[in-house]
């Protein structure tokens, strides 16, 4: 399902820079829970996992971007079964069957729609995105959940602003929610992908970190 990088794909290294200054305080905890994160470059409704999560609007019932693909990949059974769910508030969760998907679940989320005069408060919803996302995850038992970069298509999120905090609430869940063996961090884009990538080389330069996994 992953897609070739070209080389006409592969983006500035100035543009992706990352600093020192952009990493959180990983505690040793966090640090081992990355080796459970695998990023990939390709399309989320081909992934075969326990669950992929939607980056939904708020009434649940599909949109643009991977929502209204992940709507249309799954078919019409799942706009009834969100029909039910009474819509979803931003940073919640909620989870539907698959239906003609290839992953057993679909976790339904709703991320901020971006506002730079709004950033702190946004970031901790965009946080609370994954974290209930994996919330519902480890509740329902579930090994594997792939995400895709949530709020940073047309909600407008900036990809770069955005990567710092799914590592750090993502590795953070993970000593919470023990049932979660891999966490698939998944990109459509090929500027998305380089993103999550070289915030990650920078993690392993920081962190001498060599067992996390890229495909």
């Amino acid at each position: 399902m992953d897609k070739t990088l070209k080389s006409n794909d592969i983006i500035s290294k100035t543009i992706l820079n990352y600093g020192i200054k952009d990493l959180p305080t990983f505690t040793p905890s966090q640090i081992e829970n990355l080796k459970k994160i695998k990023l990939m470059y390709g399309d989320i409704t081909k992934l075969r996992c326990d669950a992929i999560v939607n980056s939904a609007n708020p009434s649940l019932m599909g949109g643009g971007g991977v929502d209204g693909a992940i709507h249309k990949a799954a078919g019409p059974k799942l706009n009834e079964e969100c029909l039910a769910l009474n819509a979803c508030l931003t940073g919640e969760a909620k989870i539907t069957k698959a239906y003609k998907l290839p992953s057993k679940f679909i976790i339904h989320t709703v991320g901020p729609v971006y506002d730079r005069n709004k950033r702190e408060a946004q970031t901790q919803q965009l946080k609370n995105c994954y974290y209930n996302s994996l919330k519902i995850a480890n509740e329902k038992g579930l090994k594997t959940i792939a995400f895709p970069g949530i709020s940073t298509g047309i909600f407008g999120f900036p990809t770069r602003l955005a990567v710092p905090a799914v590592f750090d609430e993502v590795t953070r869940a993970l000593s919470e929610f023990t049932n979660i063996k891999e966490v698939i961090l998944i990109s459509y884009t090929p500027i998305q992908f380089q993103t999550y990538t070289a915030y990650l080389n920078q993690i392993k330069k920081v962190f001498c970190d060599s067992n996390i996994k890229t495909k």
